[in-house]
């Protein structure tokens, strides 16, 4: 069960957050500006920010296997539309198309995982869950630039469809989740009045400035303004992504043993915002210094999530997990579909401001994951339990 949402998350995460290593063939290949370039790379998740609530509600009233199978269906179709295109308008329609229906898979596979794990096992669960991004950024990392060398945009839209078409498959046949009832409406929009889950959703939601500043620029930057091939900027990308599936485990599993999910998570703020100012202070500092500084950021900024979506699915009951969900990720799909841009604009001028901007993003973040308070709270197998409620049976 583990394995199958990983994996049906991994075949969208190659594109939500691969993509960057196929950039500098968006820019070269449509004739883009650095400008338009963050705006291809924003499409996704400006169509997830749209509808990742929605389809959180829908994952609470039917069979989550379903719900990510529709959805990575019809990325996949906009993925083989966007290997079609030649300019700039069209490709970031269809992609703003792929993030809208692959979001399905974002909370849906975390609320049928969260059936299976009590609250012992839960941060690891997660967290193993979680890899799925970094696993899918180490896929694009690998494969993108080499497609992109040897076929074009035209080739890696095409593998990536077909990634997303693999995932479908696999969440057809293998996802097994909760029942599909019909939760009451106070039920599932109650995470929407709950100011614990937008102090959780704004507060990690700055973290991925950082991580979107880092990982979202790292091949453009050391192709560009450092002159590294296409090839070696993504090798730095791969490592980041490779590393951040270690570090997703690891954290989620010492949440596990401390009971508690947001003092890893503040910590790794504190570490992150540190390493992301490196970051921008080391602009033109040598390779040898520069390089490993992007790597631990950019590890850092991708290690958070798991116990981010751990926090959120035990602050809701199991019949609003879905919702829960959906409207953190929609909390975060806002600064997801928002920084590219800005971080390019911003990037146009100066790089070192860009990554500072970056850097903010945790500093700020920790601030207001500081309002929030993590008691140690029990759960039994198959439930969510939260502050106001007492555990109970599945779905």
């Amino acid at each position: 069960m583990l394995g199958a949402g990983t994996f049906a998350q991994a075949s969208f995460s190659t594109s939500s957050v691969g993509l960057p290593a196929l950039s500098p063939y968006l820019k070269t290949g449509y004739g883009l500006t650095l400008g338009e370039t963050g705006v291809v790379l924003a499409g996704i998740g400006i169509g997830m920010l749209f509808t990742l609530l929605p389809w959180g509600l829908v994952a609470d009233r039917f069979d989550e296997r379903w719900v990510i199978a529709t959805g990575l269906t019809g990325a996949a179709g906009l993925l083989f539309v966007a290997s079609t295109t030649h300019g700039y308008a069209a490709v970031t329609g269809a992609l703003v198309g792929v993030g809208a229906l692959g979001a399905s898979v974002n909370a849906a596979s975390g609320r049928a995982i969260m059936a299976w794990f009590p609250s012992s096992e839960l941060g690891l669960a997660l967290g193993i869950r979680q890899t799925a991004i970094p696993i899918g950024g180490a896929l694009g990392g690998a494969v993108l630039p080499a497609l992109g060398s040897a076929g074009g945009t035209h080739a890696a839209f095409l593998f990536l469809g077909g990634a997303c078409a693999m995932g479908a498959v696999v969440a057809a046949v293998f996802v097994r989740g909760g029942s599909g009832g019909e939760p009451e409406l106070a039920d599932v929009s109650r995470p929407l009045h709950d100011p614990r889950m937008w102090l959780l959703g704004v507060g990690t939601g700055f973290y991925l400035l950082a991580q979107i500043g880092i990982t979202g620029f790292v091949v453009l930057f050391l192709h560009e303004e450092r002159h590294l091939s296409p090839h070696s900027a993504a090798a730095v990308f791969l490592a980041i992504n490779v590393l951040a599936i270690v570090a997703r485990v690891v954290s989620g599993r010492i949440s596990d043993r401390l009971g508690n999910r947001l003092g890893p998570l503040r910590t790794i703020g504190v570490v992150l915002a540190v390493f992301t100012a490196g970051v921008a202070a080391a602009t033109d500092a040598p390779l040898a210094l520069l390089i490993p500084l992007f790597v631990v950021a950019g590890v850092l900024s991708m290690s958070w999530n798991g116990l981010a979506y751990a926090a959120a699915a035990e602050a809701a009951g199991s019949s609003r997990t879905g919702a829960a969900l959906g409207f953190q990720q929609t909390l975060l799909g806002v600064v997801v579909a928002a920084a590219p841009p800005a971080v390019a604009a911003i990037a146009t001028h100066s790089w070192r401001a860009a990554f500072l901007f970056a850097a903010a993003g945790p500093a700020v973040g920790v601030l207001v994951l500081a309002r929030l308070s993590d008691p140690r709270r029990g759960r039994t197998h198959g439930t969510s339990a939260s502050p106001r409620e007492a555990p109970r049976t599945p779905d």
